[in-house]
């Protein structure tokens, strides 16, 4: 079987793993520290906070802003669940709206039609790794400074909406020349375990706000509400003398450990040099193989403007039902070839159709959904498995189509 996305494991990482363990040192320490430093410098950012999760650092930052019961916060309708799950645990209203039908990203049109006076976030979502159109929506939030309200004093140094970036998927991307992490107010990355740089679970979340805010001084107090509000973390503890502290709020408990740390450090390692560029061959053998058939809607990712970082290929099978795009999964997992759907819309999901989410108001999403097929894409997918996976494709939409 032809697993769908195995993360990348090699001797380099087993070392920094080991040389975790031996230090004594496996909680929040100096490997977190300097995979904070090394995402910061790879995309650009002003300050990054490595978490357990991208989810907590989507999170932290809504709370940092205020948002709470009686705001809205815009996030697509095509996305994991954790996008809109951060904004109901804030007690805020998700506002879907459809997206692209030719990238899956978050539609600026339907974006417009839906800020109101409320609107206090935009999340946008770099689907699949392919960045979202970032200048277009820098330029809304600042045309629509007018009717935004701000309801605390944080929201009132803004001035107007944040932009948000939900980039789990696009580390390494490129929009207009610049990396995703730098593109609008604060970007969050994810580390799971399926991602192309995987720390096993976790997240970072970059910083790069306007003057008059203090980029540095914002990292440490989200810090510091990632341990539970406590003013020193274990490392400044074990300091000589040095163990009474302060809790200042009631916090979260979302940091990372040095343990999962070390994972991404070995990887960032090689991650511009073979990780991103094996990835992007397999992009390309998937285009060049499926473009010629009729029935493939291949995915964008590259542009003039735009490169992706190869993370998920969403095939797209043309004029099908949701039943016949179920009926080729199945007869390709029986070719021993594993295949994934990203994803299915929220309003489908249980949780938000029972809030009254209604997928009937989303009809891009909704057929998008009932479309796509996402096929494996992972550092050790050699030519001879990717042929395998070409193959168990049109065999299997064959079948299903012409038989």
């Amino acid at each position: 079987m032809i697993p769908f996305s195995p993360p990348f494991i090699n001797e380099d990482v087993i070392a920094e793993v080991t040389s975790a363990l031996r230090s004594g040192w496996i909680t929040t320490g100096p490997k977190t520290k300097a995979l904070e430093k090394v995402v910061g410098e790879y995309v650009g950012a002003k300050t990054v906070l490595c978490l357990n999760s991208a989810t907590a650092g989507l999170e932290l930052m809504l709370r940092w802003l205020g948002i709470s019961a009686g705001d809205e916060v815009i996030v697509p309708a095509y996305t994991y669940s954790a996008t809109a799950n951060v904004v109901m645990h804030c007690g805020a209203t998700p506002v879907m709206v459809d997206v692209n039908e030719n990238d899956f990203n978050i539609s600026i049109e339907n974006v417009k039609r839906a800020i109101t006076s409320k609107t206090k976030a935009i999340m946008p979502v770099d689907f699949a790794g392919f960045p979202c159109d970032y200048n277009e929506l820098n330029a809304l939030v600042n045309s629509t400074k007018n009717i935004y309200q701000a309801n605390n004093e944080i929201q009132q140094q803004l001035g107007r909406i944040m932009i948000l970036s939900d980039a789990a998927h696009s580390l390494g991307a490129h929009y207009k020349g610049k990396r995703t992490g730098t593109l609008c107010d604060a970007t969050v990355f994810s580390f799971h375990a399926v991602k192309n740089l995987t720390t096993a679970e976790g997240g970072a979340l970059c910083l790069n706000l306007p003057v008059p805010f203090n980029n540095e001084e914002i990292y440490k107090s989200l810090y510091i509400k990632s341990l539970h509000g406590q003013t020193k973390d274990a490392l400044a503890k074990t300091q000589k003398g040095a163990w009474e502290y302060d809790i200042i709020e009631a916090g979260y408990k979302c940091n990372m450990p040095d343990i999962c740390a070390a994972v991404g450090l070995a990887q960032f390692k090689h991650y511009e040099p073979i990780i991103l560029p094996q990835r992007k061959h397999i992009f390309e053998t998937y285009d060049n193989a499926f473009k010629k058939y009729d029935w493939a809607i291949v995915p964008p990712f590259q542009t003039a403007d735009k490169i992706s970082s190869y993370h998920v290929y969403p095939l797209r099978i043309k004029n099908v039902t949701m039943q016949q795009r179920n009926d080729i999964i199945q007869k390709i997992f029986d070719k021993d070839v594993s295949v994934n759907v990203h994803f299915k819309p929220l309003p489908l999901l249980s949780v938000y159709k029972n809030a009254g989410y209604k997928i009937e108001n989303y009809p891009i999403a909704n057929k998008l959904f009932e479309s796509e097929i996402s096929l494996p894409v992972f550092y050790d997918l050699n030519d001879e498995m990717l042929q395998m996976v070409i193959n168990a494709v049109v065999e299997s939409v064959e079948e299903t189509l012409y038989s």
